[in-house]
């Protein structure tokens, strides 16, 4: 399958009676798209404001972080399943906004969502610190149940995202990259003599607005399966989660994969990129015990050398990630897996709740747990006192003056557990 990604690069947005890309611009009708995002009846209010890089901004809760795309050419739609028809994607041409996100925001939805600083020492743990964001404040009505908030909120990032996308539809790139898989027998006959390798991609799915959505399906009703690389890139993939910030996959981390780009970047010259294998991450043994089977049969399967296998979360998680570890190198392939700790806040307790001596390759995204000052901002999008409340906040995390002192696992991206940061440990 071949996809190309035609990247737009984004260097400011800015309000204008008119919605439209132009010269490195993003111009947005805020009134316009205010409009589009109010027909949904489970929201009573929606605010848009602009976080550029190196602002003096806060925004939290942080629920998603969305970069805008859309389909120019080939089979399906953006988000497909959700806003597009059950479409297999993946393939064609996609153009980006490259540099530009849509943010959403509002009321909490659950404890875990997290925070985004565009300045400061909070901005160096988070990679949206370096966008243009649109930033989509959405209060839900009155007496609206967690999930249907959260299903309101998630769906207004992703038609936001979508509205913008649409608007580089006919913008003549900056650049196009060209991703391509072939098919199992043609990549064996085309790279007879390099190591076949394969991505493990364990997606959040323990319910409790703890989900992932695969072409539209809640992957905690799917067995393991397999997907061409290019189709996390062109949106199949969207995050419903609010989970933990610091390691939680975001939809923009589906889209901008840093596992499968490296991987691509070796493709054909070092190793043999076979594809994704997706699993989810449960929360009784039994499906536990289940999921992990059918990854190790799939490894098997594709008769891959090597996996490398990544996480989505942490604790209860940690099990899946043993799970598979294991049981795919008792199949006789090699594996490294990528994760992050929880080591207490001196770093000195079991970074994992669960452990294997087959586990013997790991890359880490950081502790979690580290304590850090975030000084206060000239402006805060959203709610600042949910700061004490949210997961790695405590009672007293919001002082005075405006400073946040809390753990890294509540800025959103921190201790990514795809590597999508520039935290690691010996």
């Amino acid at each position: 399958m071949k996809l190309e990604l035609g990247n737009i690069f984004i260097r400011d947005i800015r309000f204008d009676s008119v919605s439209k890309v132009e010269k490195g611009i993003l111009f947005v009708n805020a009134d316009e798209l205010r409009d589009h995002l109010l027909e949904d009846e489970n929201i009573k209010s929606v605010s848009l404001e602009i976080a550029r890089p190196g602002e003096s901004i806060r925004i939290l809760p942080v629920k998603d972080v969305i970069e805008p795309r859309v389909k120019v050419q080939g089979s399906g739609g953006i988000f497909p399943g959700i806003l597009s028809k059950v479409s297999t994607v993946g393939s064609g041409r996609t153009h980006v906004l490259k540099g530009a996100a849509v943010v959403t925001t509002g009321k909490i939805v659950g404890f875990q969502e997290g925070i985004i600083d565009m300045s400061g020492p909070g901005a160096d743990y988070t990679p949206f610190s370096k966008l243009n964001n649109l930033v989509v404040v959405c209060e839900p009505v009155d007496g609206l149940k967690q999930y249907a908030h959260e299903k309101a909120v998630r769906l207004a990032g992703l038609k936001a995202a979508a509205y913008l996308g649409k608007l580089a539809k006919d913008v003549e790139p900056d650049e196009v990259k060209v991703y391509e898989t072939p098919s199992l027998k043609e990549g064996i006959e085309k790279y007879p003599d390099l190591p076949r390798v394969a991505y493990v991609q364990m997606l959040q799915t323990q319910g409790l607005l703890h989900d992932t959505y695969v072409y539209g399906l809640d992957m905690k009703h799917s067995l393991p399966t397999m997907l061409y690389p290019t189709e996390l890139m062109d949106g199949a993939v969207v995050s419903g989660n609010c989970v933990s910030a610091c390691d939680k996959n975001t939809t923009y981390h589906h889209l901008n994969n840093p596992v499968v780009h490296d991987l691509f970047a070796k493709h054909g010259t070092e190793l043999n990129f076979v594809g994704v294998i997706i699993t989810n991450e449960n929360v009784y043994l039994a499906d536990k015990e289940r999921s992990s089977d059918w990854s190790a049969k799939l490894a098997e399967f594709f008769g891959v050398d090597g996996v490398i296998i990544s996480q989505e979360g942490f604790g209860n998680p940690d099990t899946d990630l043993i799970m598979n570890c294991k049981k795919i190198e008792a199949k006789g392939i090699k594996t490294v897996i990528i994760t992050d700790e929880y080591a207490g806040r001196d770093g000195a307790s079991q970074s994992l709740a669960d452990a294997d001596a087959s586990a013997d390759a790991v890359v880490t995204a950081g502790n979690a747990n580290m304590l850090v000052s975030l000084p206060p901002m000239e402006k805060v999008i959203g709610h600042p006192e949910v700061a004490n409340v949210i997961a790695g906040g405590f009672e007293g995390s919001l002082q005075q003056d405006g400073t946040i002192v809390v753990e890294l696992q509540a800025i959103t991206g921190a201790t990514n557990e795809l590597g999508f940061n520039k935290l690691s440990a010996r």
